[in-house]
């Protein structure tokens, strides 16, 4: 007979727990969030700002094709790490959030509102048979009347608020590097330069910074989601 490893029995549904107290399918899934490229999320004084490089593997690719930041509403937006095609599925359900909170209430929705619904699905798909977990994490954050807030998500829907995180491949080194450099109230020029710095810490050696794959954009004081051009980024860069 052929050895069998211990997990074998344990890691092919995700709701059955290992005799040490472990989902490895839930594992499983952070593991795929882990191999995708980096995405940042900053809060500064004004708003919140998110930054996400896009990996491109074919010349014929058009990077903008490639999704990695999402607007949810004016107000709020996510970068994601892992399936994009499980980015896609939890985006549209917290749009169709925002929309149903607008039409109900007449007012928009909170961001912790919103990221607590996103974890909950996640959650969900964790508990039943014959569904397999959220390939995905996300960085949420926005402007409402509590003022910026900043979230993220992971495959087990546990949820966390943060001043400044990153996702995805290399997550450490961004997370090391941001401990360090950020300050409360800074600008969003620094908060740009942070991100930058953060998304390089990031990158496997030999790789370079590219700003015609990456994508940022942030939410200020107004609460109206605004990307920076390619343009704005090269001249960061170029700095």
């Amino acid at each position: 007979m052929y050895p069998v490893s211990q997990s074998a029995n344990y890691d092919r549904v995700a709701t059955m727990f290992s005799p040490d107290g472990r989902l490895y399918q839930v594992e499983y899934a952070a593991k795929i969030v882990g191999q995708g490229t980096l995405g940042v999320g900053i809060r500064y004084a004004d708003g919140v700002l998110f930054g996400a490089d896009k990996k491109v593997p074919s010349k014929l690719l058009l990077p903008e094709s490639i999704e990695k930041l999402f607007k949810i509403d004016d107000h709020v937006a996510a970068v994601s790490a892992g399936l994009v095609g499980d980015a896609r599925r939890l985006i549209g359900i917290a749009r169709n959030k925002a929309q149903e909170n607008i039409m109900y209430y007449e007012e928009a929705i909170q961001i912790e509102t919103l990221v607590k619904e996103v974890s909950n699905v996640k959650q969900v798909f964790t508990q039943y048979g014959g569904m397999r977990p959220f390939g995905i994490s996300f960085i949420i954050g926005g402007v409402d009347d509590t003022g910026a807030r900043l979230f993220e998500t992971e495959p087990s829907g546990a949820m966390a608020e943060y001043n400044a995180t990153a996702i995805g491949k290399n997550r450490g080194k961004a997370m090391e590097l941001m401990e360090k450099q950020y300050k409360e109230g800074m600008t969003l020029d620094s908060a740009v330069a942070l991100a930058l710095k953060a998304l390089k810490a990031g990158l496997d050696e030999k790789e370079t910074l590219d700003y015609n794959r990456m994508e940022f954009a942030f939410i200020d004081a107004g609460r109206k989601f605004k990307k920076i051009s390619a343009e704005k980024l090269k001249s960061y860069l170029g700095k």
